[in-house]
């Protein structure tokens, strides 16, 4: 399949249960690239790109979260491919809190 870019943003217990650290490992795990912040209304929000079946499986993940988390809605906007990362990484948190 060719490249896909997704940014999701996922509601639910999602912040203090280390869903970015887990969603960091499983995209690197997938050959992802992009990022994963906290945002400040208590959603995260994840930026995917790479593989298209590699970025819908991550969206699949997304939708579970680990094992400490409650997933409770996960809202999923395409967006054109872009070259623009070359890692997966954490970000700071939206309104530039770290955490």
């Amino acid at each position: 399949m060719g490249a896909a870019r997704a940014r999701i943003l996922i509601q639910g217990r999602v912040q203090g249960v280390s869903f970015r650290y887990h969603t960091m490992q499983e995209a690197r795990i997938l050959g992802l690239t992009g990022w994963v912040r906290n945002l400040w209304d208590g959603r995260v929000e994840v930026l995917l790109a790479g593989d298209e079946d590699a970025v819908k499986q991550m969206i699949e993940w997304c939708q579970k979260g680990p094992p400490s988390s409650a997933v409770e809605n996960v809202e999923i906007a395409w967006e054109e491919p872009t070259a623009e990362y070359n890692n997966f990484r954490v970000r700071i948190n939206a309104g530039g809190r770290s955490s």
